[in-house]
């Protein structure tokens, strides 16, 4: 019974790795990985323990995205492979291992656990590529603070503003308006000075009788 048991569990491997291999039908998507482009000097070295990890990613987003149904690495078929680190692979069916899951089921799982795949490896969606699969859109930035609230806030200091500018002015006017009687009182008295100073002026009509010009004098 178990002799049984492998023997299909390997005509089925052999039947979905002969469906990848078969010209790529539309079940199967093509993968390639720039490990070299995105860290450089730290770059690791794409071996058989990681394309079991790619395999063991795929698997949990096929678990993540149909909620159930328990697919394993060995659902996850790859062929094709090239040493720069391309592949294609397929997903084969939990009822029949001969039979592929759709593309567009493929499609969704991948979508919804890109961010994961991609962290697993270190790279992003121009450095692990998923060909036929646009790339995933970066999540909004939120703000920690609501914008409501920073628009609240910048018009509730507007208003504050002029409220204190509506309590200070009054206020300094009425100071100016106060130093002003003492101002004008400075200025008399300075001018009260230097009148005392020069003497005061004299008026009235200049008697030129008394006067030591000459022409006068002369008989």
């Amino acid at each position: 019974m178990l002799g049984k048991i492998f023997v299909l569990l390997c005509l089925s491997s052999a039947w979905a790795e002969d469906l990848c291999s078969k010209a790529a039908p539309p079940e199967a998507y093509y993968v390639r990985l720039s490990i070299k482009t995105a860290l450089g000097d730290k770059a690791y070295v794409w071996n058989d323990n990681e394309m079991f990890l790619f395999q063991a990613t795929l698997a949990f987003a096929m678990r993540s995205q149909f909620s159930g149904q328990e697919y394993n690495v060995s659902n996850i078929v790859v062929c094709d492979e090239t040493p720069r680190v391309s592949f294609w692979f397929v997903v084969t069916s939990l009822e029949d291992p001969s039979r592929l899951v759709s593309r567009g089921s493929v499609e969704q799982a991948v979508r919804k656990s890109r961010n994961r795949i991609n962290s697993a490896f270190l790279l992003t969606d121009n450095t692990l590529e998923f060909i036929g699969i646009t790339p995933t859109l970066a999540a909004p930035v939120v703000p920690n603070t609501p914008p409501w609230l920073i628009v609240f806030g910048v018009v509730m200091g507007g208003v504050f503003a002029g409220i204190l500018v509506l309590l200070v002015l009054p206020l300094i006017q009425k100071k100016r308006k106060k130093n002003q009687p003492m101002d004008d009182e400075d200025s008399d008295e300075e001018t009260q000075v230097k009148t005392v100073e020069n003497g005061p002026e004299r008026g009235g009509v200049y008697n030129t009788s008394f006067s030591d010009d000459d022409r006068f004098t002369q008989m």
